[in-house]
């Protein structure tokens, strides 16, 4: 299923489940009109396109222990795909790694890190330098206050 099938249900119930994803089934039924099973089957085919990815909890990150979130600009070397790929395994493993996007502009990567501190970043940001001899430098960027976190795209 690709974006331009998506009728206006679908999109409806996309919005709904990106605000709140431990809506009920019956829940989210109702706040988009349909019958229960009608909700479920929507939600299941979405699902099988992989419309919906996954379903996730966000979690507040300095709560949760991470007192450190970080926006990092990585420039690698060279850019051919065996010398990039391993560097990109490695980025899908690390858990501290919240956001991976390969970018135009300066960076050739730009992450966004979550870590317990400065001094545990700097550790995991040499370590990441040693497993990936094809990074040439990163820039970093501590982030003072969060004004928006979050996933949500929009449907329309």
């Amino acid at each position: 299923m690709v974006s331009r099938s998506l009728d206006r249900i679908d999109k409806l119930l996309l919005e709904e489940l990106q605000l709140d994803a431990s809506r009920t089934n019956d829940e989210l039924a109702e706040r988009i009109g349909l019958s229960p099973s009608a909700a479920s089957r929507r939600l299941q085919r979405l699902h099988n396109a992989k419309v919906i990815e996954r379903t996730i909890a966000i979690v507040d990150p300095l709560t949760a222990g991470s007192r450190a979130l970080l926006v990092v600009g990585i420039e690698v070397e060279r850019e051919r795909p065996e010398l990039v790929e391993p560097l990109r395994r490695w980025l899908r493993r690390e858990s501290w790694v919240q956001q991976a996007y390969y970018v135009t502009g300066s960076a050739d990567y730009v992450l966004v890190v979550s870590a317990p501190d400065i001094g545990a970043f700097d550790e995991f940001m040499t370590r990441m330098m040693i497993d990936n001899p094809n990074v040439r430098r990163f820039t970093t960027n501590v982030t003072m206050t969060v004004i928006k976190h979050g996933l949500f795209v929009p449907v329309d």
